[in-house]
């Protein structure tokens, strides 16, 4: 559920009130992201669950790779397209 001026993404600001972009969610990176990777645990979330990290370039091999192994990785798609994607669900 998305609710007016809150994240989308753990650790991210919303990027038009702070003027920043969201971050990568590999501990102590601070770069930018331009990756989504979607992921559930089947044993803890439904199927159409999907909970979100975000990746730079640099990071987002591994933490697919973390997610992979443990089959939780569900897709990988740049962080336009699923802001794309996902604006027009919330019909903006």
């Amino acid at each position: 559920m998305n609710i007016p001026g809150t994240p989308r993404f753990p650790g991210a600001t919303d990027s038009a009130e702070a003027g920043t972009a969201p971050i990568c969610s590999a501990k102590g990176c601070r770069t930018p992201a331009v990756w989504v990777l979607a992921w559930n645990n089947p044993k803890l979330h439904t199927p159409e669950r999907r909970k979100t990290w975000l990746a730079c370039d640099e990071h987002r091999e591994h933490l697919s790779s973390f997610l992979g192994v443990r089959g939780f990785l569900k897709d990988v798609v740049s962080l336009e397209e699923w802001e794309e994607g996902h604006s027009a669900d919330d019909g903006r």
